[in-house]
């Protein structure tokens, strides 16, 4: 089961990279973005977060915090892809000819 710590690796440097762009962009529509996209990350490393704990230990304590990881996770995601989908949109329908 490689591919879930490689997963969380490159979701966490995604959140870091996306939460630094929010502090070097001026533009608050574009800030809001990056804050849903870094909020997509957040919630996909704690997803996986979650089923590599179980996966790697397989007791009953960490099924626990995996299920409670993978909810928080999801909502993190879900929020996050409706925040970046609304402020993609929105930043589109501001700015038609780029």
């Amino acid at each position: 089961m490689v591919i879930f710590p490689i997963v969380i690796i490159v979701s966490a440097v995604l959140y870091i990279y996306y939460k630094v762009a929010i502090l070097k962009n001026n533009d608050e529509l574009t800030q809001k973005y990056f804050n849903g996209k870094a909020r997509l990350c957040l919630g996909t490393f704690l997803l996986f977060f979650g089923i590599n704990q179980y996966t790697f230990y397989q007791t009953q304590f960490s099924l626990f915090i995996g299920i409670l990881f993978g909810i928080l996770g999801g909502l993190q995601m879900y929020r996050g892809f409706a925040e970046a989908k609304h402020y993609r949109s929105e930043w589109r329908r501001l700015n038609p000819n780029e």
